[in-house]
């Protein structure tokens, strides 16, 4: 079988209020017209694949629409699981009828380990792959909590939590194996935060975990796992040096922090061996930070406008004079292949941290930067702010995961 593996789309994400609807479409035509240059037999979706939990109609229309085109062609499986930014009820609501396209869906922990195991068949009916479908694992899902507990206890017991559960569902997919009477290959897929991952800056990877501390390492996961799909991490990556541990990484750029990051989708080659091959996607929405003074700016500019692709630009200026950097980006800018996202003005940002006064807006923070101002303002020292920040993600994810529990009711 050949296998696409991809994730973290963020449908719906905008860049400071800026959407994205055209890049991301352009993206889902691109990738469907990949998948049959490289006749692949099937997609795994490593979860986010909406950026919040309440889609808009057109974000989701654009998602029910790939997976209606792409049900029509040479891919026979779409396996698809919910990450942390995704609503499980969304995701599971169409699910049976997905099926009849031959779509799996997971949005959520299963009341069985076997519920989480998918078996793709050939045309002939024969088996061909084991899916164990893994989504994104709630710290309530796996863990309970208990009257003074530390920090590194709770993150212990997330780990370890995580752990038996991948375990448990390996241990039913290898009995339904032996029932198939051959060694069938298993495929894994998770949303999760591994040690030693590499992140992007600027909050591209929004709180991993519970304050970040749940970092498995590949040694947590079931040796009888072929290939693992994991999403969660942007950037393409393999899990302490394992090849068959990867991040595919997310395809479109969507911080301002690394310009040149290239992005990618895996495909996986299952025949009497495994092989892993990287496939760059073309930069549908391309970020630049273009710093300096007023000549610098207008060059970098000027060379930026030579381009045939369209850019969004974060400009930050560090000469003395805003007001004439303003009046000439005007003339530049119009008809220009050029879109101006922010202006950030850096002398007049640190004479405003010396002077404790933040120039940033709400819109430009995250729950957490607002919240890790006000440890700042009142001097908060460690341990103390760790278990702090550990008790406000706890809490920011209680809110984030009410829409799991309203299933459940």
């Amino acid at each position: 079988m050949k296998i696409i593996h991809t994730s973290d789309w963020h449908l719906g994400r905008t860049i400071y209020g800026r959407g994205c609807h055209n890049e991301f479409q352009a993206f889902l035509q691109w990738l469907i017209i990949e998948i049959e240059q490289q006749k692949a037999d099937c997609l795994l979706i490593a979860g986010d694949i909406f950026d919040n939990t309440t889609p808009s109609n057109t974000t989701q229309s654009n998602y029910y629409s790939f997976l209606h085109e792409i049900s029509a062609t040479c891919c026979r499986h779409i396996v698809i699981i919910g990450g942390n930014h995704d609503s499980p009820s969304l995701l599971n609501a169409p699910r049976e009828l997905l099926k009849h396209l031959n779509i799996n869906v997971i949005g959520s922990i299963t009341d069985r380990p076997e519920d989480e195991i998918i078996v793709l068949c050939a045309p002939d009916g024969s088996e061909e792959l084991m899916v164990c479908a893994v989504p994104y694992l709630r710290d309530r899902d796996i863990r309970k909590a208990e009257a003074g507990e530390t920090v590194e206890d709770k993150a212990g017991k997330l780990i370890t939590g995580i752990a038996k559960h991948y375990q448990l569902v390996i241990d039913a997919a290898l009995r339904k194996r032996k029932e198939c009477g051959w060694d069938i290959p298993i495929v894994a897929m998770g949303h999760l935060f591994t040690s030693g991952g590499k992140i992007l800056d600027n909050n591209e990877v929004r709180e991993l975990y519970v304050g970040s501390l749940a970092h498995l390492h590949a040694s947590h996961f079931p040796k009888e796992i072929d290939y693992l799909a994991l999403g969660h991490l942007h950037i393409a990556q393999c899990v302490n040096d394992n090849e068959r541990i990867r991040y595919c990484g997310s395809p479109l750029q969507f911080s301002f922090g690394k310009n040149n990051r290239d992005k990618s989708i895996t495909a996986v080659n299952i025949t009497e061996t495994i092989s892993i091959e990287t496939i760059p996607v073309p930069p549908f929405l391309r970020l630049q930070t273009i710093s300096g003074n007023r000549q610098e700016i207008m060059k970098a500019l000027e060379d930026t406008k030579k381009s045939l692709q369209n850019v969004l630009v974060e400009i930050v200026f560090t000469g003395q004079n805003i007001a004439s950097l303003k009046d000439s980006l005007g003339v530049i800018l119009d008809g220009s292949n050029i879109e101006l996202i922010r202006v950030v003005h850096r002398r007049l940002l640190e004479q405003a941290q010396e002077q404790k006064v933040s120039l940033e807006t709400l819109k430009n923070l995250t729950e957490f930067d607002v919240f890790r101002r006000c440890l700042d303002i009142n001097s908060i020292s460690e341990p103390t702010r760790q278990e702090l920040e550990y008790c406000f993600a706890d809490i920011l994810k209680s809110i984030a995961e009410e829409d799991s529990e309203k299933e459940k009711e």
